[in-house]
């Protein structure tokens, strides 16, 4: 087995962030990821959540508010149009096949509007829609006009429900981070794997299959080579592999799913104090600030490291990460520090170290965290996102029926991916229930 990165490390949507604090990684219920962790002896830490969050919606005059429950302190009328979202979202969702979108119960209509339709249609209070377009930026780096409604309950009920998409208590997506940063988790893997079996800096440019052979040809240090292989399991996200070249190319309905859904946008920070005076103020260090604001950022979290090394994340992303992306580093900056020290205090600006990562603007990751389909794609072409391609097998998040989107869902993708391998090339070798 060899495996080709085209980045220069194993982990490239985690290094070198992962070496300041440990990033938001995942919860119980992400089983895949968990048993991994386990597997390979590294531990996890709580995500710190006690304390006051910040809320501010409403424009850069509006009141910034604070709460310490799940759910920011809303007007009556706002929790009733909340409370009767997520009802209908939550049955929504278990109608979802998320094996196979296409066979959900009116899957035509559902994939037929945008979650900004569908939330203009059923939600009354404006307020309550600038906090699900915050929430869409959060988890998709997407504006809400940019995706079916139906992807968005498939990613949902991926995930067991909207709400643990959106929070970081027991069982939502951020619940626990690894000690030491997430980039342990590649450079483990690659250790068994053997590091001369990694190739890094070998982007994949073209993959040729036949009836016996994919012969895989990758671009190192400025040659080319061609290696061949029984069968070549394709990992980085849709838009990535369609830049490879196919021979013969690929069946049309897999070609047009991998040229047809987009990436997210985010850009990532972390920013470093000496001490988490935040906690000392009463603070969790949680943020969500919406567009309409002067904030360039739509959330932040603790970040802090269980040495104590003090420390926040935050994320500008969607509409946002397109505002803010084209500006000075320094100006994306100054305006991060000057929203912080409004939201916690004068402490914010006497920060040691400021570090960010525009995703977009890496070659071999054009994005993040994760692909997604605009209305019409999950009906008619989502069989294709997983059907192997010959010799071509295809992995990678967005694949996953569970925590699609997250490493979770990486993790079960590439074990399914892998059984299917051997099904093929060995498949005396499997256990009945594999």
């Amino acid at each position: 087995m060899i495996e080709w990165e085209a980045a220069q490390c194993p982990q490239k949507y985690q290094q070198p962030m992962a070496l300041i604090a440990g990033t938001l990684e995942g919860s119980g219920t992400q089983t895949h990821i968990m048993e991994l962790v386990k597997e390979l002896g590294l531990d996890t830490f709580p995500q710190y959540n006690i304390g006051k969050k910040v809320h501010h919606m409403g424009g850069p005059g509006a009141r910034v508010r604070t709460y310490r429950n799940s759910i920011p302190a809303l007007s009556p009328l706002v929790l009733r149009d909340l409370t009767q979202f997520l009802w209908k979202i939550d049955r929504l969702c278990a109608t979802v096949r998320v094996e196979d979108p296409s066979k959900t119960p009116n899957a035509v209509e559902l994939d037929s509007v945008t979650l900004h339709s569908y939330t203009e249609k059923h939600v009354w209070t404006a307020e309550l829609k600038e906090e699900l377009a915050l929430c869409s930026r959060s988890v998709f780096g997407m504006e809400p006009s940019q995706m079916s409604f139906l992807f968005f309950l498939m990613y949902a009920a991926a995930a067991g429900g909207l709400l643990p998409l959106l929070e970081n208590t027991a069982g939502s997506a951020q619940e626990f981070k690894i000690k030491g940063g997430t980039q342990q988790l590649s450079e483990c893997l690659a250790e068994r794997v053997g590091l001369r079996n990694v190739r890094l800096r070998a982007a994949v440019t073209a993959i040729w299959q036949d009836a016996e052979w994919a012969r895989v040809t990758i671009a190192a240090a400025g040659a080319a080579a061609t290696f061949s292989c029984r069968a070549a399991i394709v990992t980085c996200p849709p838009h990535l592999a369609a830049k490879i070249h196919y021979d013969p190319a690929l069946p049309s309905r897999r070609e047009f799913l991998t040229q047809n859904m987009p990436v997210g946008h985010m850009i990532k920070f972390i920013i470093t104090y000496q001490t988490a005076f935040w906690k000392e103020k009463g603070f969790s260090g949680e943020i969500v600030a919406g567009s309409s604001t002067d904030c360039p950022f739509c959330v932040t979290f603790d970040a802090t490291s269980p040495g104590g090394n003090a420390a926040l994340v935050g994320f500008i992303a969607g509409r946002q990460a397109s505002q803010w992306g084209s500006k000075e580093a320094g100006q994306r900056r100054n305006a991060v520090v000057s929203s912080l020290v409004k939201y916690l205090g004068p402490e914010a600006a006497s920060f040691i170290h400021f570090e960010e990562r525009d995703w977009a603007a890496e070659a071999y990751s054009g994005g993040c965290p994760v692909n997604v389909m605009a209305p019409g794609l999950l009906t008619y072409y989502h069989p294709s996102l997983r059907k192997p391609c010959g010799r071509i097998y295809w992995a990678g998040t967005e694949t996953a029926t569970q925590w699609c989107g997250y490493m979770s869902g990486a993790v079960q993708a590439g074990e399914r991916a892998a059984l299917e391998v051997l099904a093929e090339l060995r498949p005396t070798g499997l256990e009945p229930e594999e």
